[in-house]
């Protein structure tokens, strides 16, 4: 029996669209609430330092109105683990954060600073927060994972994607070889499995046939499609390629 691949419909890019014009809609949480009646398993938002899309309005009544889990993107910083141990969204993935930015550039490195996200780890499942770590698929980020004592690795897609973008036939092998090489060492480790970053519906297929996978997280692509199909049809469509 094949297994089901769970998916997690981030949806910042809908507070981006509120936020160009410093108004009140479309709503993320309104989309959140779509995205959950479409059959995903998790609303993921990424509240940044200097929330750009999403902010604590959105996360607390997300939290609050939705059925399915709540996955938190966020910097390992003072104020944004003391929002979440405020708030208790079901998971926490921790992300490297930059300022500048247009989205999530590489994976966190763990290995270069297991102190101070060994005690984030630490702080956030004392609270009941389930932790993951957004890093790169590589052998020591990802045994730097299980040494800090982290639940779950979601391994950074964007290197795989952007081959596929620019139809780099040997790169896309050699990206795919690697993320299957990361999975298992993951799997090996304790650790759960996820992926996400730059996955759409052309190229997901590869990404969610890899058998430790448990989870894909993905935003952009399915709210870019939401604006020509709406958003119950984008989240179903994607359901279905990921585990067909």
């Amino acid at each position: 029996m094949r297994k089901r691949i769970r998916l997690g419909v981030n949806i910042d890019h809908v507070a981006t669209v509120r936020n160009a014009r410093r108004t009140f809609e479309p709503d993320p949480v309104h989309a959140a609430v779509i995205a959950d009646l479409a059959g995903a398993d998790q609303i993921t938002l990424h509240v940044r330092e200097d929330r750009r899309h999403v902010n604590e309005r959105d996360l607390k009544l997300i939290k609050e109105v939705i059925h399915s889990r709540v996955n938190l993107e966020m910097a390992a910083t003072e104020e944004m683990v003391s929002l979440a141990i405020q708030v208790k969204p079901h998971q926490v993935t921790l992300v490297p954060e930059k300022r500048e930015e247009i989205t999530t550039e590489g994976g966190l490195d763990v290995a270069g600073q297991k102190e101070k996200i060994e005690e984030t780890v630490k702080r956030l499942k004392s609270a009941g927060i389930v932790v993951n770590l957004f890093i790169d698929p590589d052998e020591e980020q990802i045994r730097a994972a299980k040494e800090v004592n982290a639940d779950a690795v979601e391994l950074h897609t964007g290197r795989y994607a952007e081959a596929f973008n620019e139809k780099k036939e040997k790169e896309i092998k050699e990206e795919i070889e690697r993320l299957k090489r990361a999975a298992k060492l993951g799997k090996e480790l304790g650790l759960k499995v996820y992926a996400g970053h730059g996955l759409t519906y052309k190229n997901v297929k590869p990404i969610a046939d890899i058998p430790e996978i448990e989870e894909l997280n993905i935003g952009h692509s399915i709210v870019a499609n939401a604006v020509l199909k709406g958003l119950k049809e984008a989240v179903q469509e994607m359901i279905r390629i990921i585990n067909s």
